[in-house]
């Protein structure tokens, strides 16, 4: 006789920024009557619609969306706020028989809701004098000196996070001080995990120079629908570069032009060249993922099929009829 264990049904779509990830979902969620959470470190915040790419209400086609313009842009917002956040989502929808849907291109808080990662450091000592030491270090010297920092404890974490990313840095070096083992060991174990889900996992990818073209055409369009508005409206709301919100792309370059810094020219050229590099960063985490569907565009028709061949995938896995 065989036995089945209920599991929450979940779909993850994700791929590198520009890839066409948003059109996509909507279609899906059509198909299977699903709901999408945005898995988006950015898209939570209100007042930063241009520069994050924000999907419109009228764009939405009557698909319920989770997780957008739920924050200030001075409040704090983390991977385990998103963690904390997602799950109360994916129940409150599979409680109405809808699917969720997770979409967004933030690999990182991919996986660490859908392998229930767990991120309480094991030490339950008070460490908030060395975070603010290391706060203080990062605005004295930068968030590459803590990069140096991290790279002499624990070199396989410092691979993996970027040298600007203060705050996975100062994570990882709390870690460290509190448990006197690097915070890779610790990931590793965590990510073999079993989900708690019964998931289908899709990467959309395009070809290289395509996602490139499109990346180039998104910052021209972002800036042709008022992104140096936007972002001066937020700097003449008291938000600074210094905060987390305002780290993100879009935000930081036109910052720096509107502070002097940087010519126009230059901010655009920046503000491309980064997009480019976050998609090769983001395309390099979701090749160490396990358990992935690639949906490579160049070997399908068009959306339809790809819609097709992902709900092809989701019966297989019985997580819809």
């Amino acid at each position: 006789m065989e036995i089945w264990v209920y599991m929450q049904p979940l779909i993850v779509l994700t791929g590198p920024t520009a890839a066409g990830k948003t059109a996509l979902s909507l279609r899906l969620a059509q198909k299977i009557g699903g709901e999408i959470i945005s898995a988006d470190s950015m898209q939570v915040y209100r007042k930063m619609d241009i520069g994050t790419a924000k999907i419109t209400t009228a764009e939405m086609k009557g698909i319920k969306h989770h997780m957008l313009d739920i924050l200030d842009p001075a409040d704090e917002f983390n991977v385990v706020i998103f963690q904390k956040m997602a799950k109360e989502c994916i129940c409150e929808i599979s409680a109405r028989g809808r699917i969720p849907i997770i979409v967004g291109g933030t690999g990182f808080y991919i996986q660490a809701l859908l392998y229930d990662i767990n991120f309480e450091l094991e030490n339950n000592g008070s460490s908030s004098n060395y975070r603010k030491e290391l706060n203080e270090t990062a605005i004295l010297n930068g968030p590459e000196y803590l990069h140096d920092l991290l790279k002499k404890v624990d070199e396989e974490a410092a691979n993996a996070i970027h040298p600007n990313n203060k705050k996975r840095l100062i994570r990882a070096l709390e870690y460290y001080h509190q448990n006197k083992k690097p915070i890779s060991l610790h990931n590793e174990t965590e990510k073999k995990r079993q989900s708690p889900y019964n998931f289908a996992y899709f990467v959309l990818n395009d070809d290289r120079e395509k996602i490139y073209e499109n990346i180039n055409q998104r910052v021209d369009k972002m800036l042709k629908d008022g992104l140096i508005d936007e972002v001066m409206t937020l700097k003449n709301n008291g938000f600074t570069p210094a905060m987390v919100s305002m780290q993100g792309l879009g935000y930081k370059e036109i910052f720096a032009y509107l502070d002097g810094k940087i010519s126009f020219e230059e901010a655009t050229t920046l503000l491309k060249r980064d997009t480019r590099r976050f998609a090769k960063r983001q395309l390099t985490w979701f090749r160490r993922e396990r358990d992935v569907v690639w949906l490579d565009k160049g070997d399908f028709a068009g959306e339809e099929a790809m819609v097709e061949e992902m709900v092809r995938v989701i019966k297989d896995k019985r997580i819809i009829r």
